[in-house]
């Protein structure tokens, strides 16, 4: 009887099945915010064997296609920026030369190392990442046009005859399914990059441009609407996907992904990208989400299982997502590898330059602690080409390093990620000290009890976020609230007066507002750098031939409790990163 019973919801299961209903399986298999990443090296760190890299994602996506052929590939964006490799080719298609005049040894480049390496890889589409416009309009076109697959965006419009619009989706059949894929990009580009970099666009809401998107998908005759709808973003969640907590270090609207979850209906899935964190699987509202890990440490697969309708098409029964790691042991993709050497061994050239020469170690440990030597020295960079009274600089990478003796460009490439140029404004005393009150947000409040314990950095700011000023003198007072913690704030010995005018140095995202720092477009912009900050790096100290010795000691946390707790944990995350 027992038996009966257990047989009998499973006929009745199988009753309410369509007759010769069958199942199907498909993959939509993404990276994301690769930033150049080809190799499985870390060219920042003598060259290091890392668990990155397309060579090495390129044996997963052919693993995966082996496992289920029904599947798609999508990139994310934020492809053609962010090594060495692609540093070294944008500028020469930006310039015609190569940087520090190297010479060619072969033939010159013909096309981007990404492109010919996702052509190589039948990628089906690419979205259009921020990053996609760092070095102007005419190195975005010119990839794109190396690229055998459509750019998506739904959500970038064209506004003059001279921009060539992208794609708002792909609409493809695999096996028999219908499958859309929407692109969005982060609208917040006007607030990081020069206008001129992006003239021929404008970029709306991305919830209001899937909602466009889908309802237009909707309207498509029967034998053309799709059985499966899957946005692919570079943006992010913008919430906490465990608290429901927004990001407090945004430009508004940068990253809508769980709002279109909850508020746009028809989207079965999301990809996305553009905030470096790595999502395996959520569900919200129904619908499945997914983020690969950045620099092509992981493949993210999402995986629908679909009925056959008796009147035609297919119903979505099962989904879900799984991200696969590159490790150690994941080979290198011969193909891949052989299309990419001559793009890194330039780079090499280009790293192992020397600059200038060191008299100690500088170490960015505890470069967001307490005034450090290697912040000085961009500072000191931005102080002398802006001649600015006061600069604004953070440390992108505490694992940067500069060694004692000759220092090369990988140092400094290091030291320095980013493609950022270089503005000046007129700013006001005021400015100053409100962007320190909004820097100083990456650490948290504490009393007597607390300061000497921790955890005392904030969750919520990105450390790259906090940026510290040169030319003035001040204190972090953490036992005051967010908005009262700069003290002792002085210019040239003297407090610093609200209304005192100065020609304040920054970079462009800065300029625009990024990161909550909403006092800087207020200021009047009075000259760009021809160049990237980098590069100006390089420039000052192949002049001058030597790196600074120490820091100046302009700023620091207070109390001593507190300062002792954020060292500790600086020092802590330094081993732990180096024990991975």
């Amino acid at each position: 009887m027992r038996r009966l019973c257990a047989i009998i919801p499973f006929c009745l299961l199988l009753a309410c099945l369509p007759l010769g209903a069958e199942r199907i399986k498909l993959s939509v298999l993404a990276t994301t915010d690769m930033h150049g990443n080809l190799y499985p090296v870390d060219y920042y760190n003598d060259d290091k064997p890392a668990d990155r890299g397309l060579v090495k994602v390129a044996s997963l996506i052919r693993a995966a296609r082996a496992a289920n052929p029904n599947n798609l590939l999508i990139d994310c964006g934020d492809t053609i920026q962010g090594t060495p490799i692609e540093y070294v080719y944008q500028t020469y298609i930006r310039t015609g030369h190569l940087p520090l005049k190297l010479a060619f040894e072969g033939k010159p480049f013909e096309r981007d190392p990404m492109m010919l390496a996702m052509n190589a890889l039948r990628y089906d589409a690419m979205v259009v990442g921020n990053h996609e416009f760092n070095f102007g309009l005419a190195n975005l076109d010119r990839a794109r046009g190396d690229a055998k697959f459509p750019w998506l965006s739904a959500n970038t419009e064209t506004v003059t005859a001279s921009g060539r619009a992208f794609d708002r989706y792909i609409l493809k059949t695999v096996a028999g399914v219908k499958i859309a894929v929407i692109g969005v990009t982060t609208p917040a580009i006007p607030a990081w990059e020069k206008p001129e970099n992006y003239a021929p666009y404008r970029f709306i809401s991305a919830s209001t441009a899937v909602e466009k998107s889908v309802a237009e998908l909707r309207r498509l005759p029967a034998d053309r609407r799709p059985d499966v709808v899957v946005v692919a973003a570079h943006a992010g969640l913008g919430r906490d996907p465990r608290t429901g907590e927004s990001r407090v270090d945004e430009v508004p609207g940068e990253n809508q992904m769980y709002e279109i979850a909850l508020h746009v209906p028809g989207v079965d899935a999301i990809v996305f990208g553009h905030t470096h964190s790595e999502v395996k699987q959520l569900v919200v509202n129904g619908v499945l989400l997914a983020q690969p890990k950045n620099w092509a440490i992981s493949l993210a697969s999402l995986d629908f299982t679909l009925e056959s309708k008796p009147a035609g098409g297919w119903t979505v029964v099962e989904k879900s997502s799984r991200i696969i790691p590159v490790t150690a042991a994941t080979p290198v993709d011969k193909e891949i590898d052989a299309l990419a050497r001559p793009y890194h061994d330039m780079a090499e050239r280009y790293l192992n330059t020397v600059v200038a020469q060191s008299p100690a170690t500088l170490e960015g440990t505890l470069g967001r602690v307490e005034d450090s030597a290697l912040v000085d020295l961009i500072q000191t960079v931005q102080l002398h080409y802006a001649q600015a009274d006061v600069s604004f600089a953070s440390l992108f990478n505490p694992r940067a390093a500069v060694p004692k003796g000759p220092v090369t460009v990988r140092q400094i490439a290091g030291l320095y990620l980013y493609e950022n140029e270089l503005y000046a404004i007129e700013g006001t005393g005021q400015m100053v000290k409100d962007a320190l009150e909004n820097a100083a947000r990456y650490f948290l409040s504490c009393d007597a009890e607390t300061c000497g314990k921790g955890p005392l950095t904030n969750s919520r700011i990105i450390g790259y976020n906090f940026d510290m000023a040169q030319g003035v003198s001040y204190e972090i007072d953490l036992t005051q609230p967010e908005g009262r913690r700069i003290r002792n704030l002085t210019w040239k010995g003297r407090p610093l007066d609200p209304e005192q005018k100065l020609r304040i140095a920054l970079n462009n995202y800065r300029a625009g507002g990024a990161a909550g720092y909403t006092m800087f477009p207020k200021g009047k912009i009075v000259w760009r750098s021809s160049q990237d900050i980098r590069q100006l790096i390089i420039d000052y100290f192949i002049e001058r031939g030597t790196m600074p010795l120490s820091a100046d000691g302009n700023w620091r946390v207070i109390p001593q409790e507190a300062r002792q707790t954020l060292e500790r944990q600086a020092l802590l995350g330094a081993r732990t990163a180096g024990s991975k």
